[in-house]
């Protein structure tokens, strides 16, 4: 579905489709708001303050998808809300696969796959979204990351270095 919404008297087309197999106005509202603030639009803007208003309501559902948790914890680090960003880590945390020195994450109900002594399983595009935008939301922060928030960005950062193909790239489409 489109939509036309305007900004600042520009019309901005806005395609619902959604990576990470999670299509809800939450998780399209932080991808919106994530591009606005990357523009950057500042967070006093009348867009973002209502979008970042938004998320914070939705922020203290419990029932948030991990994909959706991840996208609103790297919007929150760009909004510079701090407390919102560890409350979203500190959750996701609690959902992280820790497996051979490396921390991921994977969509709910899907059964990981076996490394085979022959071939490397690489995982879907959507966990490499998502361990993607927690890695970032992780290192997106005022003032630099802690020494433990930069050691557990590590962990990330190897499991996602371990998902690239002989080429170098990812499967991500992101």
């Amino acid at each position: 579905k489109t939509e036309d919404k305007k900004l600042g008297g520009v019309s901005i087309y806005l395609c619902v489709s959604l990576q990470g197999g999670v299509d809800n106005e939450v998780s399209l509202t932080a991808y919106i708001t994530i591009t606005l603030l990357e523009i950057p639009l500042p967070v006093t803007h009348s867009v973002v303050r209502n979008a970042l208003f938004c998320l914070e309501t939705a922020a203290d559902e419990k029932e948030n998808h991990v994909y959706t948790k991840a996208l609103m914890a790297y919007a929150f680090a760009l909004a510079g809300k701090e407390e919102k960003r560890k409350a979203l880590l500190g959750s996701l945390e609690k959902e992280a696969v820790k497996k051979d020195g490396s921390v991921h994450w994977q969509r709910p109900g899907k059964e990981p796959q076996v490394d085979l002594p022959y071939y490397r399983y690489r995982a879907p595009s959507a966990e490499v979204e998502m361990t993607a935008y927690a890695l970032l939301a992780h290192l997106t922060t005022q003032p630099a990351p802690s020494q433990e928030e930069l050691s557990f960005a590590s962990l990330i950062a190897k499991w996602i270095s371990g998902q690239q193909n002989p080429s170098g790239g990812f499967s991500s489409t992101q």
